[in-house]
């Protein structure tokens, strides 16, 4: 009686040229959009965003017009964009924390062991809804709340000054804090821990940091990342203690890519 011969199972070969980034950029692209959230997440940022700035000015815009208010007009044409970036860290949260809470990054990491790859692709198809997505909230919210500043007189055409980089600034900024969601999600893995921290740091810590004493409050309230990022996505601030709008986004935009490389580390390390 012989023994039997036992053989190391057999893995499944890729697919004909490979786990490429176009063929992972299509498959969460695929998953995306095969999860409601998603797309209730982005219809709650269009209607947020462009309804409550509309609401705003329609409210403000008698008393901005008699120079009631003292404030810049610029600072509320965009002003739904407040409210509406919550929804961008809720859908970066969940591109990363839905495929662990349901497992199937198992089978994402299965189909693409290429871990880099998927994170990249991740990324892309984040980063690309969340623009689009930023720029027409924006641009609709302008058409509404113009047309009642508009009417009083004070309108903001497309060709004044930072109103065309606003728009195109609300779509990075959207993008930014999706992608800074997706950092906090790949060291977190839960959505509701991932939405607090993030939420908590954008809104509350960059408002208290204000309270702090002298030069030390005043350089961490420029350097907080909702207060440097946001400065971009308006033609005109409230505060004029943020940084420019172009600085402000690079800074921003730094201090994303270093948590999002903390995040790819700890993704390519722990086990699923």
């Amino acid at each position: 009686m012989t023994a039997p011969v036992l053989t190391a199972p057999r893995t499944a070969p890729l697919p004909p040229g490979g786990a490429t980034l176009p063929r992972a950029v299509h498959a969460e692209w695929i998953k995306l959009w095969s999860v409601r959230s998603s797309g209730w997440s982005v219809a709650a940022m269009v209607a947020l965003g462009a309804g409550l700035t509309t609401l705003v000015c329609a409210l403000v815009a008698p008393d901005l017009a008699a120079g009631g208010t003292g404030e810049p007009v610029g600072a509320f044409i965009t002003w739904g964009l407040l409210f509406a970036q919550v929804t961008a860290v809720v859908l970066g949260a969940l591109v990363v924390t839905g495929e662990y809470g349901t497992g199937m990054i198992r089978a994402t990491l299965a189909a693409n062991p290429r871990r880099g790859t998927v994170l990249v692709a991740k990324a892309v198809v984040l980063a690309s809804v969340l623009f689009v997505a930023g720029v027409v909230t924006a641009f609709l919210g302008w058409l509404g709340g113009n047309a009642f500043l508009s009417a009083e007189g004070i309108g903001i055409s497309l060709g004044d000054d930072g109103m065309l980089r606003s728009l195109l600034g609300s779509g990075l900024y959207m993008a930014g804090l999706g992608l800074l969601a997706m950092a906090a999600g790949l060291l977190l893995r839960s959505t509701a821990a991932v939405v607090s921290v993030v939420l908590a740091l954008v809104f509350l810590v960059g408002n208290l940091v204000m309270l702090l004493p002298g030069a030390l409050g005043e350089w961490l309230t420029k350097l907080m990342p909702g207060n440097a990022g946001s400065r971009i996505a308006t033609p005109e601030t409230f505060n004029p203690v943020l940084l420019e709008p172009w600085p402000g986004f690079a800074v921003f935009a730094a201090e994303v890519a270093v948590l999002l490389a903390v995040g790819a580390v700890v993704f390519l390390r722990r086990d699923a």
